[in-house]
């Protein structure tokens, strides 16, 4: 290694580290920075420092080293003023992390020096140096970015599975021991065939950017498993990296031959980010990066500058009301999008990210603004998690054209529709139909709902049907953490039993929500293992659960197995029939034909049991638990049919000109409760109780010509004309 060359202004130089020229670039924002250390870190844990320059108008300290390689580990160390009054905690004895880094290795060791402060004061500086118990920085070789979807998967069609990477193959069975929970264990084939077997073509993996475990879980001996708190937001996840790969870039290598193998399976990959806060905590946590580089630059304070106006409940919360902060996050999402191939993103309390300088909350925000005229990021997936904890955080159904949302109105209606907990079917219509009361406005599409019953946080799905209450005991919180809304019901015993009939209950009703989520308009979202009866034994808050209560059980495949079946054969309906998956809101206008002549069906409709649209009286009756949502194009029609009720009950099947003849294509009941053999219109079937019941419509294309009757002897007869006929018409 040479002596650095200072560089040109920093404008023309990005920041992070980049390998041109023998050497490598290095360039950190730092504004209120009076001298910024480049600390070079060789195999035998030696350091090299060496200054870097400053360009004023940017606040952008850089150098060029010459020798520096890839594999290179570094930190920084940033000098300034102490004044916690005035958002600066400067001390360069804390060795920090590039916020631009694409590759971190090491770990936290939490018994070390890494507060920025002493134990008696949060507003004493400490100097006591970090190196050895804070991760460092690589310098990471530019590569290809991976293959690309062949055909992109509209989101109109997705079928989005929110995972866990390493918790997915911890337990899986095909996947080589050395390779399960990484990367590489994600891209083997055996889990790949069975996203595809089951019909899912979008995976949402829960945050991959690199995290660390916060102090107060690991004092109880547990760590940080979900991965919500974010150090690096340009660095893949080092511990999710195979032995083979190792951690200096080559968690690079292999998170993107992940990417390549589920593109080339027409498998689109979502990542879940965490951009609302970072894994400092608040002034009182550990100094890793943001905070030491510029405290009141990247977080949002208090009035008093000495706190941290935390929206997160986390600690902090990144301050996106700044523009070189702000640059930071897009900066990152280009990076995930090109370099790495992700195809879409989900925001976690996405509304911190949209307030402005007073912290209020502003949907015209420069985030959102940026995100829509950005050529890379603009026809990306984006999906807002559309609150947080700070006033006026619940922002569902306000973020506009562009973005979809998590809708936690049909979480909690669906979950209280099934256990009995609900009045009439007015909002079963209306959760059916995608949420229109809170999505329909502004031409935003019925995509704008992303439907979920459960997600990582909470009961799976086996668990909302087995547990009346929450199980956190092994999080060590005495089970005061999680939420005690749960919206569950435990068929009549707490917990796992062996009563045949209690189980078979509770499967029953997994499969009428998996049924009722992936039947309803907007874009369905499951949560790993719930195809097919995972459990975390009745807790619904593993953040800190590494373990065999998070990780997916392979075995339970078999005794859910219709689960698995129900999912598989409605998810195969979802992508065979367009009509199952409108990206646009329906309404009760009448179907046209090819000609633009009205065929006297809806697009859609809402049937009682009797075969007849639903009458005022009816749609006003509290205890109804019965609806069939009618759809249909100029080429076929479907009728839903929901039944919550606990008695069968018989459905006279409409007639012309809802349809001639139906089938049913998929219910939730056992094999044979129901016929598969077509039935006429104005026949009758018994659904049994607390079923859901798919029935495909055979429907006319065109109304039949009518042929007009003969003369009478004293009319004249007109030549012959020729009728053109239906050869196969439906009655």
């Amino acid at each position: 290694m040479t002596e650095p060359v200072h560089s040109a202004p920093a404008t023309t130089i990005p920041l992070g580290a980049h390998l041109r020229d023998g050497g490598t670039e290095f360039a950190l924002w730092a504004p209120r920075a009076v001298r910024v250390e480049l600390a070079l870190v060789d195999d035998a844990d030696n350091q090299t420092n060496v200054d870097l320059a400053l360009n004023p108008d940017e606040g952008i300290w850089s150098a060029f080293v010459p020798g520096v390689g890839a594999g290179q580990r570094y930190g920084y160390r940033v000098h300034g003023d102490w004044k916690p009054e005035d958002g600066q905690r400067f001390n360069p004895a804390k060795l920090l992390l590039d916020p631009y880094a694409r590759a971190i290795t090491g770990y936290v060791d939490y018994r070390g020096p890494i507060s920025d402060h002493t134990a008696e004061s949060n507003f004493t500086r400490d100097t006591t140096d970090s190196f050895g118990a804070v991760p460092l920085s690589v310098v990471v070789a530019p590569s290809p970015p991976p293959t690309p979807l062949a055909v992109t998967v509209p989101l109109s069609e997705m079928v989005i599975y929110e995972t866990h990477l390493k918790g997915y193959t911890q337990r899986h069975p095909e996947v080589p021991e050395g390779l399960r929970g990484t990367y590489a264990g994600f891209a083997d084939d055996a889990v790949i065939k069975h996203l595809t077997d089951t019909g899912i073509n979008a995976v949402e993996f829960l945050p991959l950017h690199h995290f660390v475990s916060e102090p107060f879980i690991v004092g109880r001996g547990l760590v940080n498993y979900w991965g919500y708190n974010t150090l690096g937001f340009f660095a893949p996840h080092a511990p999710y990296a195979s032995a083979k790969a190792g951690t200096l870039g080559g968690q690079v290598a292999e998170f993107k031959h992940l990417v390549g193998k589920l593109h080339e399976a027409g498998i689109a990959v979502i990542l879940d980010v965490v951009y609302n806060h970072t894994g400092e905590g608040g002034h009182e946590g550990p100094t890793l990066s943001f905070r030491g580089i510029d405290h009141g630059g990247y977080y949002r304070l208090t009035s008093d500058n000495r706190n941290d106006y935390d929206v997160t409940g986390c600690g902090n919360a990144v301050d996106t009301s700044h523009p070189r902060v702000l640059q930071m996050v897009l900066d990152s999402l280009r990076y995930w999008a090109t370099d790495m191939g992700v195809d879409g993103f989900r925001f976690d309390l996405c509304t911190t990210l949209i307030r402005d300088t007073n912290h209020h909350v502003d949907q015209n925000h420069a985030f959102k603004q940026a995100i829509a005229a950005d050529p890379v990021l603009a026809d990306k997936v984006m999906i807002s998690e559309p609150w947080d904890l700070g006033p006026y955080g619940y922002q569902v159904g306000r973020w506009g054209k562009g973005w979809s949302e998590w809708n936690d109105h049909f979480r909690g209606y669906v979950r209280d529709f099934w256990r009995g907990a609900t009045n009439g079917v007015q909002e079963l219509a209306t959760r059916l139909s995608g949420s229109s009361d809170t999505f329909d406005h502004g031409g935003r599409p019925a995509t704008s709902s992303i439907n979920f019953v459960t997600a990582h946080d909470g009961f799976t799905l086996r668990d909302v049907v087995t547990y009346d209450l929450k199980h956190n005991e092994a999080n060590s919180e005495r089970n005061r953490d999680g939420t005690d809304d749960n919206r569950s019901w435990n068929h009549g015993y707490e917990g796992e039993t062996d009563d045949a009939a209690v189980n078979a209950a509770r499967q029953r009703t997994a499969r009428n929500m998996m049924a009722t989520l992936l039947l309803s308009a907007g874009v369905p979202m499951i949560t790993a293992g719930d195809e097919m009866g995972r459990t975390q034994g009745g807790n619904n808050n593993a953040y800190c659960q590494d373990s065999p209560t998070s990780w997916v059980d392979w075995h339970t495949a078999d005794e859910w197995a219709a689960q698995l079946d129900l999912t598989r054969e409605l998810l195969t309906l979802r992508a065979e029939h367009p009509l199952l998956r409108n990206p646009q809101f329906r309404s009760h206008r009448e179907v046209v034909d090819d000609d633009g002549d009205g065929l006297g069906r809806s697009e859609v409709a809402w049937f009682s049991e009797h075969g007849t649209e639903m009458t005022i009286d009816q749609w006003h009756e509290q205890g109804r638990r019965t609806l069939g949502q009618y759809v249909s194009d100029p080429n076929e029609a479907f009728l839903i049919f929901v039944h919550a009720g606990f008695e069968p009950i018989v459905l006279t099947l409409p007639g012309q000109p809802w349809a001639g003849e139906w089938t049913i294509a998929a219910h939730t009941g056992l094999d044979k409760e129901l016929p598969h053999r077509p039935m006429s219109a104005g026949s009758t079937v018994t659904v049994p109780a607390r079923t859901v019941v798919v029935l495909h419509g055979d429907v006319l294309a065109h109304l039949p010509t009518v042929i007009p009757s003969p003369p009478t002897p004293d009319e004249p007869v007109d030549e012959p004309t020729t009728v053109d006929v239906d050869p196969d018409p439906v009655i």
